[in-house]
């Protein structure tokens, strides 16, 4: 019997925020991207519903994969993330979005990797995501010129406490479309729902929970189990879509769909936010910042709802099904008098959870010079 011969891939397995999954340096990979996506589907086990062949967590948020590389134009401190979302039981690898979860990983990752020089004190990493272009500060806890994972910071959706990260993005706006608003409209009304189409970090169609006939506050399972619901809105987010010119949507996981309400706490708004066939059990980075951004834009379906005032720079609660999460939103003036955007940031946790090599079978793929 021949023997079954496997490819070793060095790979750092990592939480970043709210999100896990395998960190790679791009040169580990094929450079090819088709090719790259087999790999990935190899290690993450899929396509198959329990990922039990590979390191998958069978979810959507445990099914992503991340590759980094000196940036190779910019200054000495940046690096290029590309991101990839491994569907767990389709035979799809959808590099179209990013993720601002696992972007919490990068500046250790990168700064661990030798591709960024750490400083004493705190380290400021510039990093670029492939998929959208859009540009991103992390600022990592260096003490002593090493990172540091230990820290006092609690995120909602993850237990105990760790060091923070601070992520700023300064270009977030359009990133997918070229556009704040896509439909040039801040509502549109979409298969009989109002709602708003809005580009800043992530492309996300946000729409009230009230005309849905939900309030904001349920759970992820009164949520994915209503499936008349979930239905409904999948043929919103893909009508919008084509509406914001992103195409058909059908198996690509961008735009997102949220659905906000009144907030408990008496500020920021209640929100829930798909991931897009599910709920996602907190919030993602990006995409709060986009619904973040609807609450302190004027004429959104947010704007009537959000609790929120009218500085140029606030810190705006999401409620979600985890807990809360802030976004810091800076708005402006854009040169035909409208607002839009300037910045947008949030505060993330991440930690180092295994370093080695993952194995693939060779057939997928023999190695570089194989």
């Amino acid at each position: 019997m021949k023997p079954v011969l496997q490819t070793a891939i060095p790979c750092t397995f990592m939480r970043g925020g709210t999100s896990r999954g395998p960190y790679f340096l791009r040169s580990d990979l094929p450079a090819d991207r088709e090719a790259a996506g087999r790999v990935l589907q190899a290690v993450m086990g899929s396509p198959d519903a329990r990922q039990i062949n590979g390191l998958g967590g069978a979810t959507t948020l445990t099914s992503k994969t991340v590759m980094v590389s000196k940036a190779e134009a910019g200054q000495p401190q940046q690096v290029d993330y590309l991101f990839a979302q491994v569907n767990v039981d389709k035979d799809l690898v959808d590099w179209g979005p990013t993720c601002g979860n696992m972007l919490a990983g990068i500046g250790p990752f990168a700064i661990e990797n030798g591709l960024v020089p750490a400083e004493d004190g705190e380290t400021k990493v510039l990093i670029r995501a492939v998929n959208t272009g859009a540009l991103i500060e992390a600022v990592v806890q260096t003490p002593g010129g090493r990172v540091t994972y230990d820290g006092d910071t609690a995120i909602a959706g993850v237990p105990g406490n760790a060091a923070p990260i601070v992520l700023n993005f300064a270009d977030a706006v359009g990133g997918a479309t070229g556009k704040l608003m896509p439909t040039g409209n801040p509502k549109d009304v979409i298969e009989g729902v109002e709602v708003t189409c809005l580009d800043v970090a992530m492309p996300v169609v946000i729409a009230r929970a009230k005309d849905l006939g939900k309030t904001g506050h349920e759970t992820s399972a009164e949520l994915d189990g209503d499936k008349d619901f979930m239905a409904r809105i999948e043929r919103i987010r893909r009508a919008a879509s084509l509406a914001m010119g992103m195409g058909d949507a059908e198996g690509r996981v961008i735009p997102k769909f949220a659905i906000v309400g009144e907030p408990k706490g008496g500020t920021g708004v209640a929100a829930r936010y798909f991931t897009p066939l599910a709920l996602h059990e907190a919030m993602a980075v990006t995409g709060g910042i986009c619904i973040a951004s609807a609450c302190k834009l004027p004429g959104t379906v947010a704007a009537g709802i959000a609790v929120v005032n009218d500085e140029a720079r606030e810190n705006v609660t999401l409620e979600h099904p985890s807990g809360v999460m802030d976004a810091v939103i800076t708005i402006g003036t854009a040169a035909d008098g409208s607002a839009t955007i300037l910045g947008g940031g949030t505060l993330r946790t991440a930690r180092r959870i295994m370093k080695g090599e993952v194995y693939i079978p060779a057939h997928v793929w023999a190695g570089h010079g194989a």
